[in-house]
């Protein structure tokens, strides 16, 4: 009876085939067009658009392998066809999913064989299903499913917070960086599919499910387009060369046999010797002002590696988008009270913008982090100082 409703249904088998051609047309876009038409300032990683490329494809395949539910009159060929139809998902949507969720995360190239292994056993289950005509291995499937889903969003959680950390240890700016708001969205949107996939029936839940197949389309091409190559930087900074400074090199020797002591006095030396050349090389020239300015950049105009740098900022409890970020914004604080004492007319987006941020409201989250206010009241209070003081 129901499968009947979506037979005769001629709106939703119309919105089903437009939903696979969406999709494929999508993943002619992402193959073919070399720049960005929704962000054309951002670089975005081909690595990620060539794997959502691939699973849009299997969007569309996937709506063609279910394609003949709609003409089947037998009860027994339209389970056939669900089983068949899963098992295929199993083979290229679901691995498809979780290899783009991994590539988001750039911070490593994290190994995509597991992805096979996890699948396998819904696969062989439903093979099974299929040769045998049966569907009673189903509940044990479902079961595995809920797992499976489980264990991928505490693995995700858990890879994100890293690649957070990550980012923060090497990017003073991490406008179309960060992705966790993304994984949310994602995990949403997949729980729609979880659900259906469990059996759920109804034509209104179909209409919904192809509604959130039109909404994943649409966020992934904008999350692929916005989203900023970060391998790009580890590439290219390696030879661009910073105008603001010569860079020093810091070379201390440790004699062999040197005692614990010894070594704790070398990492002072060195620790010191850090402060001293951030101070010269980036905090007098006004260094941290530069927009996309990286932990490797900082470095290499200093004269030192990555590694020792990360390890001074760690020595002292914070990271270095901090630390730029303390910079800028006492930046901006020393700009606002300049222009209040010369009484210039300016924003404190203009302010925010001269003291190294792309984006306001990145600055106004720092700047509430590090100050405890928000921007607006910590200038109204800055505004009622100077009055009092007037």
């Amino acid at each position: 009876m129901y499968d009947q409703q979506i037979q005769e249904d001629l709106f939703y088998i119309m919105l089903y085939a437009a939903v696979a051609m969406m999709s494929l047309m999508a993943s002619c876009y992402l193959l073919l067009r070399r720049a960005n038409a929704i962000a054309p300032d951002v670089t975005s990683s081909v690595r990620l658009r060539r794997w959502t490329a691939a699973l849009f494809v299997s969007m569309t395949l996937s709506h063609i392998w279910y394609m003949p539910i709609l003409f089947f009159t037998s009860g027994e060929d339209i389970m056939l066809s669900y089983l068949v139809g899963a098992m295929l998902d199993y083979m290229t949507l679901v691995p498809l999913v979780i290899v783009v969720l991994l590539t988001m995360l750039q911070d490593r190239r994290r190994p995509l064989w597991p992805v096979s292994l996890i699948v396998t056993p819904p696969i062989v289950g439903l093979a099974i299903g299929a040769a045998s005509r049966s569907i009673t291995r189903l509940p044990l499937l479902y079961t595995y499913q809920l797992l499976l889903g489980i264990g991928l969003i505490i693995y995700m959680v858990r890879a994100t917070r890293q690649y957070g950390r990550w980012l923060r240890d090497n990017y003073a700016d991490l406008e179309h960086k960060e992705v966790w708001q993304s994984f949310v969205v994602l995990a949403i949107i997949m729980l729609v599919f979880g659900i259906y996939m469990f059996g759920i029936k109804g034509m209104t839940y179909h209409y919904a499910v192809q509604v959130n197949d039109i909404v994943l389309i649409c966020y992934l091409l904008w999350r692929v387009e916005a989203l900023s190559d970060l391998t790009l930087h580890t590439v290219s900074e390696e030879d661009t060369p910073l105008s603001s400074s010569e860079g020093v090199t810091i070379a201390v020797e440790v004699p062999s046999g040197a005692e614990c002591g010894a070594s704790s006095l070398t990492e002072r030396k060195v620790s010191g010797a850090i402060g001293s050349l951030l101070n010269r090389y980036c905090e007098i020239p006004q260094l941290y002002l530069q927009n996309d300015l990286t932990l490797l950049q900082l470095a290499k105009a200093i004269g030192t590696n990555r590694l020792y740098l990360s390890q001074y900022f760690s020595s002292r409890g914070m990271n270095y988008n901090a630390y730029i970020n303390d910079l800028r914004i006492n930046h901006f604080i020393n700009l606002y009270r300049e222009a209040v004492a010369t009484q210039e007319a300016v924003t404190a987006q203009e302010l925010a913008q001269q003291s190294g941020y792309r984006s306001y409201r990145t600055f106004g989250d720092a700047f509430k982090r590090k100050m405890g206010l928000s921007v607006t009241a910590w200038v109204k209070s800055a505004q009622h100082e100077g009055q009092g003081k007037s």
